[in-house]
């Protein structure tokens, strides 16, 4: 299950080999200073965009890549059985938002810190 956490002055996605290879992508790393808004979500699959430009879905069960949508370019790792998450909002970032399923999103959002 991808892990996101904060090292340092980034922001990191760590992947696992199989969520690699679904999303066509290696981790994840932005600046601390990218960070506009970190959000908790109940229902993080449904917070990806329709349109899945690289990587794999099924809507309302998963998805784990790179999608577009009203929100620009995002990328997700989440599972069916991880249905919340986290979405943190990006600015002057390869993209512009990230959204990662986790059980205990509170906990992942307190230990990011602040930004």
């Amino acid at each position: 299950m991808a892990e996101l956490r904060r090292v340092g002055d980034e922001l990191v996605v760590t992947l696992s080999v199989a969520e690699k290879a679904e999303a066509v992508h290696g981790d994840i790393r932005v600046p601390a200073s990218s960070v506009r808004e970190v959000e908790v979500l109940d229902d993080a699959v449904h917070a990806v965009p329709g349109l899945k430009t690289v990587g794999a879905a099924w809507p309302g069960r998963f998805a784990i890549g790179t999608f577009r949508g009203g929100t620009g370019k995002v990328f997700a790792a989440v599972h069916h059985d991880t249905p919340r998450g986290v979405r943190v909002a990006l600015e002057g970032a390869n993209f512009d938002a990230l959204v990662v399923g986790c059980e205990d999103p509170e906990e992942v959002v307190r230990n990011l810190g602040t930004f």
